[in-house]
């Protein structure tokens, strides 16, 4: 297997526990999203492996793309950094035939928020924020966020995230059904592994077959999720109203749109 400066494994029995390493944010970028999508992919072969947590080190989960580096590059079709070269990479996440349990810690912003649905199961703590914030930013949610967020909360709750981009807090969550466990902040990670080694302990070809059956169909809907999501992104982008977003996040104001 691979190793990366910023994702690393750990080994709890059965259960293999996926830390992103880039505190404090965990920003990421394409390069991100492809060696979790490697790691996912090793583990699918490897018969140690029954269950995977998905954890990050630093204050973040994944507070999203980074726009001061080279986010501004994610919603160019010709870029080798653009949105739709990260979401085919994740694509091949949801693609991984284990069952993953997401310790989601702290904030999972954006594209973040994108990565907290990856999982099958979330553990979080009273600290932890989600937020589809792109109507914020002028432009169209990514990351297959607006087929799998309804899916898991219901279309009532996902227009609520989706078009306000309000922040949603760990108790929330749980009382949305887009979380499975509140805990506090130090006993996220352990009550993480501790679901996965639950799932590692019950019959492993009975446990992918099954959660096959549950999410059959997902896969092939979301590769068109995403195409359709980075063409809307692609023109979004080039508003006026994209670039007073921006420009109003990184102030940390509101901001004043025309619908240009």
């Amino acid at each position: 297997m691979k190793s990366f400066d910023d994702v690393a494994i750990e080994w709890h029995d059965h259960v293999a526990v996926v830390e992103i390493r880039r505190p404090p944010l965990n920003f990421f970028d394409v390069r991100l999203i492809e060696h979790i999508a490697e790691c996912f992919e090793s583990l699918e072969q490897d018969s140690q492996c029954r269950a995977i947590v998905l954890a990050a080190q630093g204050k973040a989960f994944c507070a999203g793309a980074d726009f001061s580096s080279n986010g501004s590059d994610l919603f160019k079709a010709d870029s080798d950094n653009s949105a739709i070269t990260l979401y085919k990479a994740a694509a091949r996440l949801y693609a991984c035939k284990k069952p993953v349990v997401g310790a989601i810690h702290g904030a999972a912003i954006g594209g973040g928020l994108g990565l907290s649905l990856v999982p099958d199961f979330r553990v979080v703590c009273p600290e932890t924020r989600f937020a589809a914030n792109f109507v914020k930013l002028g432009i169209h949610p990514g990351f297959g966020i607006s087929l799998v967020l309804p899916r898991l909360i219901g279309q009532q709750r996902a227009n609520l995230m989706l078009l306000t981009g309000r922040r949603i807090k760990g108790d929330e969550a749980l009382e949305y059904g887009l979380a499975d466990s509140l805990v506090p902040a130090d006993q996220v990670r352990e009550e993480a592994i501790a679901l996965a080694t639950e799932i590692a302990q019950c019959a492993p070809l009975a446990v992918e077959s099954t959660r096959a059956t549950l999410r059959q169909g997902l896969e092939e809907e979301l590769k068109s999720r995403l195409e359709h999501e980075f063409a809307e992104q692609v023109w979004l982008a080039k508003t006026d109203d994209h670039k007073e977003g921006m420009a109003a996040v990184t102030e940390r104001r509101e901001g004043n749109f025309t619908r240009s």
